[in-house]
C-alpha cells in the first residue's frame, strides 16, 4: 500500500469517526495498520480501532488491538489505551494483561496474582437491562469491576452481582458533602444467586427498622425500606442523596435479598427480640431467576 492511499483510507476513517460509523472507522484503520504499524500517528489509529471495537461491545477485537495500542502508550501517565486495555483484559477474564494494563495507567494495586478484589471505593453505576435504566451503588473491586450493593427494582438485577463499568464518569451523586461518580455498566460480569423478596414490616421506632437492616447486612444479606430504595437509585435526581431516607418507624415495605427460608429465619428472629412493636408478613419473591452473565 502506497502512503498516498494510506492518507485518504485514514482520512475516510476519521469521517466514519465522526458519523459514528465505528466498525467501518476500525475497519479502515486496521487496513492501514497492516502496512503501517509502527509510524509516528500509528499509536492513535490503533487506540481508535481498539476504542471502535469497545463502542461495539466487541471485546475480543477491543483486546487484540488494545494490546497493540498499549505497547506504544507511554506508561505511568495515565493513558487511556491502559484503561481501555484493562477493560477488554478484564471482561476475558486474562488478569495478567489486567494488572498490566492497570500498572501501565499509573494504578497502584493490590499485591498478588490473579483476579483483582481491591478497595477502590463507593461509587453508582447506571445498570442497563433491555433499556430499563437503573442507578444503583457497588463498591469498586478494581478500576473496572465493582459489587452492587443496593436491592435493584430492575427485573432480573441482584443485589451483590458485580458488573463491569466504564471508565469514564457520566454523573455524579453527592451524599454528605461526598461526591461520588456515576459509571454506564458496560456487562454483568457475575450474577448474584441472591433472590430479590418484599416483606411489609411494622417497627415501632425508627431504630426497630435499623435493626432489622443491620440483622440482614451482618448476614452478607441486603435489606432497605422500599422508598429508600428509589431514592437511592433514582438515575434522573438532582442534588444529595441520603441513604437513610425511608428508614423510619411503622409500617413499610422491605426490600431484601437473601434465599427465602434464611429471610424468614432473620425475619422471626428480629420480631421475637422485643415485645411489642416488631412483626412482618406478605413475603413475596419479586424475581425468579438470576439474569445470565453477558
Amino acid at each position: 500500500m502506497r502512503k498516498s492511499e494510506a492518507k485518504q483510507l485514514i482520512k475516510q476513517a476519521y469521517a466514519a469517526w465522526d458519523a459514528e460509523e465505528w466498525q467501518r472507522a476500525a475497519d479502515l484503520y486496521e487496513r492501514v495498520l497492516a502496512h503501517y504499524p509502527d509510524e509516528k500517528p500509528s499509536a492513535e489509529w490503533w487506540y481508535d480501532a481498539a476504542l471502535g471495537h469497545k463502542f461495539l461491545r466487541n471485546w475480543e477485537k477491543a483486546y487484540e488491538l488494545g494490546v497493540q495500542a498499549a505497547a506504544r502508550a507511554p506508561r505511568g501517565e495515565g493513558d487511556p489505551a491502559y484503561w481501555n486495555l484493562g477493560i477488554a483484559a478484564t471482561i476475558r477474564r486474562d488478569w495478567t494483561t489486567a494488572r498490566d494494563a492497570w500498572s501501565g495507567f499509573g494504578f497502584e494495586l493490590p499485591d498478588g496474582e490473579g483476579e483483582i478484589n481491591g478497595r477502590f471505593g463507593a461509587a453508582c453505576v447506571r445498570l442497563d437491562t433491555d433499556g430499563e435504566r437503573e442507578v444503583v451503588w457497588m463498591e469498586r473491586l478494581c478500576p473496572t469491576r465493582g459489587r452492587v450493593v443496593n436491592v435493584p427494582v430492575t427485573g432480573g438485577r441482584r443485589y451483590g452481582e458485580i458488573v463491569v463499568h466504564d471508565g469514564e464518569p457520566k454523573g455524579e451523586r453527592v451524599v454528605n458533602g461526598t461526591t461520588y461518580p456515576v459509571f454506564d455498566e458496560l456487562l454483568l460480569f457475575e450474577p448474584s444467586d441472591l433472590p430479590t423478596l418484599s416483606v411489609t414490616v411494622a417497627a415501632a421506632e425508627r431504630t426497630d427498622l435499623e435493626s432489622l437492616l443491620a440483622l440482614f447486612t451482618d448476614h452478607d444479606f441486603g435489606a432497605e425500606p422500599a422508598s429508600s430504595v428509589q431514592t437511592y437509585c433514582a438515575c434522573c435526581s438532582e442534588g444529595t442523596i441520603h441513604k437513610e431516607q425511608g428508614v423510619h418507624g411503622g409500617t413499610q415495605r422491605v426490600c431484601l435479598a437473601a434465599p427465602e427460608d434464611e429471610a424468614r429465619r432473620l425475619l422471626d428472629r428480629w420480631a421475637g427480640e422485643t415485645a411489642v412493636g416488631r412483626s412482618w408478613s406478605g413475603l413475596e419473591v419479586m424475581d425468579q431467576a438470576a439474569m445470565k452473565p453477558t
